[in-house]
């Protein structure tokens, strides 16, 4: 048996072990599968909430994104037609805050925390702190054991380390908005086809001892690499950590799929469907987007997991958007307009472009039957910026829609004014009763959202 090893050339590494053991992975809920004895049939059953947090980075041009009317009564600006075919599906919320966010840089101390909504702490890197869990994995943490995977975090831009020396942040705080504890980010995967393979690898044999033996497998890495953790400095007992977290959610996979499927709510589509979607690596931004968007998709749709966080790109990011007509730079660049009605025009049409992402999602949630309703209609997708006004970066008034009807829980269509100054966290807070989490509070929350 190969130890591991942290000097980079390991002969027993986390990218080959976890390759190994994905291809052992299985769909262990697809409806091709046999049910347990025990297990109702899926028309007996009530579909499952799904959650995902969706962020882009640098906030709106807000005259052309918040509309003039509150309630029902309301017209899509500029920036939000895209919605046109899902009006009625979709909830505008507008002022709601992040007081946390008003001290500090311009981006970090505000995309950090934006599942958190508590305050930052200002770094170089050797003491990361978002204030908190958040709010995904407190949700993962009570769904996800229903299902292979308790949540999915995914990005298209690696993470970025070192030191912004123009604030004194640590650059890491702009590529993660998913946090296992205040101090913990969680890495989020770019590449579809790791991910695919991550969702729907082969599955793992029925067999008993054969199972018991990859858990042997998976103990010994573990206490290999326990033991090695503790010769490591702080760089790379982070990077420990998060192989450690990988183990562990293979050898949770490996336990969820050699029990029986006693599961009452069973996915429709099957394992030929899913074998057709396999993807790869995409050379275009826009492509990327897409696969990602269809990957969460299809992840909600076989319940594979119930949980979703994904970041268009990363906070600062130098994202060119020269493939969109009229638009000549980066995104970061254009959001700092300074007025100028050259550059707002550009910076307007790159906020509708990531509407018109969502939209499109939306439209294959709809279309995707469960029950009496649809998959969207069993789900809450929240969509949003870390900021307003991305030349002013203001945590207030922010950029907030939430689709979808929570399992009939929410009532969209509509454009919703809670009040100066709320708390971004009374939204989180709603979110989390919806799945079934009864908590008094979350991060700066001061209760529920009123009118969802």
């Amino acid at each position: 048996m190969n130890h591991f090893h942290p000097t980079g050339n390991p002969m027993f590494n986390r990218r080959r072990f976890l390759h190994g053991s994905g291809a052992l992975l299985g769909l262990p809920w697809m409806s091709s599968l046999g049910h347990g004895q025990d297990s109702p049939s899926s028309g007996d059953a009530t579909p499952p909430v799904r959650t995902a947090f969706l962020y882009f980075p640098n906030g709106v041009w807000q005259k052309d994104w918040t509309p003039e009317k509150t309630g029902r009564d309301f017209d899509l600006p500029k920036s939000l037609t895209p919605l046109a075919d899902h009006r009625d599906e979709v909830t505008v919320i507008s002022s709601l805050d992040k007081k946390n966010s008003h001290q500090g840089d311009g981006h970090y101390a505000k995309t950090a925390n934006f599942l958190t909504g508590m305050p930052v702490n200002k770094t170089t890197g050797k003491d990361i702190s978002s204030g908190g869990v958040s709010v995904d994995q407190l949700i993962a943490a009570q769904v996800g054991k229903h299902t292979p995977l308790p949540s999915l975090e995914l990005g298209t831009e690696p993470v970025i380390s070192g030191i912004d020396s123009n604030v004194g942040y640590t650059r890491l705080y702009g590529s993660h908005i998913s946090w296992q504890t205040a101090t913990r980010p969680i890495a989020k995967e770019i590449n579809p086809r790791v991910v695919y393979e991550r969702l729907f690898g082969n599955q793992v044999s029925d067999n008993t001892e054969k199972a018991e033996s990859y858990r042997n497998l998976l103990d010994y890495v573990l206490d290999d690499a326990k033991r090695v953790r503790g010769k490591l400095g702080r760089d790379d007992q982070f990077k420990m950590d998060e192989y450690l977290d990988a183990v562990r959610a293979v050898e949770r996979r490996i336990e969820f799929a050699s029990r029986p499927d006693r599961r009452s709510w069973q996915p429709s589509i099957s394992e030929r469907e899913i074998a057709g979607l396999k993807p790869g690596m995409p050379d275009e931004f826009t492509e990327h987007i897409d696969i990602m968007l269809d990957l969460i998709v299809l992840a909600f749709q076989t319940d594979s997991t119930r949980v979703c966080t994904f970041m268009f790109a990363n906070d600062v990011s130098g994202r060119n958007f020269s493939f969109l007509d009229g638009v000549r730079g980066g995104h970061h660049e254009l959001s700092h307009h300074e007025n100028k009605e050259s550059k707002i025009a550009q910076y307007q049409k790159i906020n509708q472009w990531h509407v018109e992402q969502f939209a499109r999602m939306l439209g294959k949630m709809k279309s995707i039957r469960e029950g009496d309703g649809s998959l969207l209609d069993n789900s809450m997708i929240l969509f949003g910026s870390s900021f307003s006004d991305g030349n002013k970066h203001d945590p207030d008034d922010l950029p907030i829609l939430l689709a979808g009807r929570g399992g009939g829980t929410l009532n969209p269509g509509q454009h919703i004014l809670p009040g100066d100054e709320v708390p971004l966290c009374n939204l989180y807070l709603s979110m989390l009763h919806r799945n079934g989490i009864e908590m008094d509070s979350f991060g700066d929350s001061t209760g529920e959202l009123a009118n969802l």
